[in-house]
């Protein structure tokens, strides 16, 4: 479903030393396979394309029919993996502007929970005040502060603008089997609910219920994208050899790019629709591999509009990045560039082409001039925008980060930092529990 071409690194680093990983590939395969690695207890996502059933689908898909049939916005209430996935993917399949359209097919899919913007969860609940709307509440625990805080707001508005019935009809939940508060709450309410299960951490949960059913609420086939999914986990399995294996491959490069100098790598698309899937993807690398003082920096750009701001840089500012390009080989759509008598723009030349032709020059002029001006270049090819696409460059990426951790030498799955900001915000806001730190941090102030 995809390809990778890492030749334009090769006037950085060798491709005899990207093929000298194979071994510590193939040993890091076996670690994931086994379960024998660091991490072994999250390892839930590794077979989980292929083992999902046609009835939990059938579940899922009745489920997010009876939001769409019931809902004309549907808010998913999630942070981090809890809604990056699920964004990642309706981003990129969406019409840019059906969500102005008066005549919708799908409900509107809004997002909350991944921030404590008051003005932007006022600004949401009056939105919301004369529409019917629905929530999925993903929180494994239902105590995170950003998700719980905005489901209490939407909990109640639902309830009061809708009825409590209506409300435990159009309120799903996704959480854990038997324990937490969102668990407690979903089963004292009624609502429907899924489970995360405990061996898939958030990051790599966008191919369970927690983002299956936002996507599938959005009118998005989850069959195909699951399918894309599952001919990735076999094109990336540990039998297949080094060299055919696209996910081996780049997690070899990327190391080796990064022990030559290359700490800062930057996803590339040139197809707007592909930016969530750059915001997911920096959440994946990013958790996954910084920590012990090491791991890559994983930034994003979307070209061509930021080669008008951080081209520049790129182009000419310090050696200590690459880039992996996402490339999609076919448009939904066609337009071509019309003929102006007067040309006053110059661009009579491009009459007759296709947009997309001039986006792919724009494309490979890049690349030239980033080589050029060291910048090695990695490049992603997938078919379209479609569900078997999304869903297999979503697996490729998290084998390939699952591998390449284990090359770092550290733990893909746990991420003990993100737990700091936490402590300290609980401190101050005077949480129960919480005396001695307050009094630690205030001695600070």
């Amino acid at each position: 479903m995809i390809s990778l071409n890492i030749e334009k690194t090769f006037g950085f680093i060798s491709k005899e030393n990207v093929f000298a990983y194979e071994a510590q590939v193939k040993a890091a395969q076996e670690a994931l396979e086994n379960g024998t690695g660091k991490g072994n207890d999250f390892l839930g996502w590794l077979h989980l394309p292929s083992s999902i059933t046609q009835e939990h689908l059938a579940d899922l898909k009745a489920t997010a029919q009876t939001l769409r049939e019931n809902c004309e916005v549907v808010v998913v209430a999630g942070i981090g993996g809890s809604y990056l996935g699920a964004r990642a993917v309706i981003e990129a399949l969406s019409n840019s502007f059906t969500w102005l359209q008066e005549k919708k097919t799908a409900p509107v899919i809004l997002y909350a929970g991944h921030n404590i913007g008051e003005d932007y969860l006022y600004e949401l609940t009056e939105y919301l005040k004369d529409k019917k709307f629905g929530v999925i509440n993903i929180s494994k625990s239902g105590t995170t502060t950003e998700t719980a805080l905005a489901f209490r707001l939407l909990k109640k508005q639902c309830e009061n603008q809708r009825g409590k019935e209506v409300a435990k009809k159009v309120i799903v939940a996704i959480t854990d089997a038997k324990k937490g508060a969102a668990r407690v709450t979903a089963d004292n309410e009624g609502y429907k609910s899924f489970i995360i299960p405990d061996n898939v951490g958030g990051r790599f949960s966008v191919l369970t219920p927690v983002g299956l059913l936002p996507i599938a609420v959005a009118g998005f086939d989850i069959e195909k994208l699951v399918a894309g999914a599952v001919v990735m986990e076999k094109a990336c399995g540990k039998d297949v050899s080094f060299a055919e294996n696209p996910a081996a491959i780049y997690a070899a490069t990327r190391n080796e790019l990064y022990k030559n100098g290359k700490k800062i790598e930057i996803l590339v698309n040139f197809n707007p629709k592909l930016h969530y899937v750059s915001e997911w993807w920096k959440q994946l690398y990013g958790e996954s591999e910084g920590k012990e003082n090491k791991g890559i920096f994983p930034a994003a750009v979307d070209f061509s509009t930021d080669l008008h701001s951080m081209g520049q840089w790129i182009q000419e500012g310090e050696r200590t990045i690459y880039e992996t390009v996402i490339s999609v080989e076919n448009t939904q759509h066609k337009l071509q560039v019309p003929v102006d008598e007067a040309n006053l723009d110059g661009l009579n030349f491009l009459a007759g082409k296709r947009v997309d032709e001039v986006n792919k020059m724009a494309e490979l002029g890049t690349q030239l001039a980033h080589v050029d001006g060291g910048v090695p270049n990695m490049r992603i090819v997938i078919p379209a925008l479609n569900e078997e696409s999304i869903g297999s460059l979503l697996y490729f990426f998290e084998i390939a980060c699952g591998i390449s951790g284990y090359l770092l030498g550290v733990n893909p799955f746990n991420q003990p930092g993100v737990e700091a900001y936490k402590k300290n915000m609980f401190a101050l806001l005077n949480k129960p529990g919480y005396e001695e730190e307050s009094k630690a941090i205030q001695a600070r102030l």
